[in-house]
Parts: structure tokens; sequence; C-alpha cells
């Protein structure tokens, strides 16, 4: 049970760091300014983020349906759907960030078009190359958050290895404590056994004794009588 517990843990994790880093790269589609490859690149890493986060989903919608307990087992697909839900809700602020971007992207296009080297432009797009910028430190934050949260994956992981270890050594202890027992018990039904015989032994050299000397009182006594 405890061992679940923690695969249960160590899967939440996972999907709260395939969350964070989700947002960190829409914010980054947001913010593209070109050129129409980087965006691309963008959009390729947060369909893979999507495919990890989906797959993590899943893994723990089948730790849920697997609970022993009812309530242990609806606290987990309730859990599931929230994720789902949040899921969802990236997908739809991940379109409207590439419609955003795609539309400033054409615009600026256009304005480098009509007024080339115009310094109205270029303030544009400095100030466009600033907010990038923010946008960076702020998703550099949030992938400092998520190298966190994957350490501590990596330490429950190692915490997972250290009690599967814990148990399979109980279950040889236990194992050993078994066949003590049956030991024990052999050796308690031999002592049993060998009392008994000993008893029996004693009262059979009781019964010769009383035998012996019957016939040894029944022959003086017959000697007696014959002498008088």
């Amino acid at each position: 049970m405890a061992s679940s517990d923690v695969h249960v843990r160590i899967c939440e994790q996972e999907i709260i760091k395939y969350d964070l880093e989700i947002k960190a790269l829409v914010q980054d589609v947001n913010e593209c300014i070109g050129p129409h490859v980087k965006l691309t690149e963008l959009n390729a890493k947060v369909k893979a983020k999507f495919n990890n986060l989906r797959l993590r989903i899943q893994d723990l919608d089948q730790m849920g349906r697997e609970q022993d307990k009812e309530s242990d087992k609806l606290a987990l697909l309730s859990e599931v759907d929230r994720h789902r839900k949040q899921m969802v809700s990236n997908q739809t602020a991940w379109r409207k960030a590439n419609l955003a971007s795609k539309l400033s992207l054409d615009n600026l296009e256009k304005e480098s078009l009509l007024y080339g080297g115009d310094s109205e432009f270029r303030h544009r797009k400095v100030t466009k190359e600033g907010l990038a910028q923010s946008s960076s430190d702020i998703t550099e934050s949030l992938m400092s958050i998520s190298r966190m949260m994957s350490q501590q994956v990596t330490q429950s992981e190692e915490t997972m290895t250290t009690l599967a270890t814990s148990s399979q050594a109980v279950l040889e202890t236990n194992d050993e404590f078994k066949a003590m027992t049956g030991t024990i018990q052999l050796g308690r039904k031999l002592i049993t056994k060998y009392n008994r015989r000993e008893l029996t032994d004693k009262l059979l050299i009781f019964l010769a004794l009383a035998l012996f000397l019957a016939t040894v009182f029944y022959i003086l006594k017959k000697r007696f009588f014959f002498f008088l």
C-alpha cells in the first residue's frame, strides 16, 4: 500500500511539473516576435509536453481505478478530472497564444515592408523585445520551479526504492520466523513423544518388578508352608 502511495505522489508531481512547463512555453509562444521557425519550434515543444502530460494523467486514472478503498478511488478520480480540465484550459490558452503571435508576426512583417527603417517601427520592435525579455525571465523562474519539482520526484523514487528493499527484508525475516516456528513445533512433538515413551517404559518396569516380587513372595510362601 505504501509503495502505491509513493507512485501516486510521483505521478501527481510530474503532472504539476508538465503543467508549469506548458504554461511557460505558452507564454513564450504568446510573446514570440519571430521568425516563424522559432514559433514552430516552440509549438513542437508544447505538443511534446502535452503528450507527456496526457500519459501521466492516464497513469493516475489507472491508479485511481485500482484503489481498494472506495474513498481513495473517488478522491484520485476527482484529481484526474481536475487535471484534465486544466489540460483543456492550457490547450485553449495555447491556441489563443498561437493566433495572437501569428497576428503579431504578420503585422510586424507588414510594418517592415511599409516603413522599412522608420524609427517608430524600430522603437516598437525594441519594446517588443523588452517584453520578450521579461517573459523570458518569468519563464526561467517557472523552469527553476520545475527543476525543483523534478528533484523532488527523484527523491520520491529513491524513497520508493528504499521502501521496496525494506519490504523485501521484512518478507525474508517473516519466512525465517515461519521456518523457526516449524522447527520448534517439530521439537515439541518429539519431546512430547519422548515423554510418553519414557512414562510407558517406567510403567512396564514397575509392572515387571511387581510381577517379580509377587512370584518371589509366592515361592517363599509355598516353601514356608511346606516346612510346616
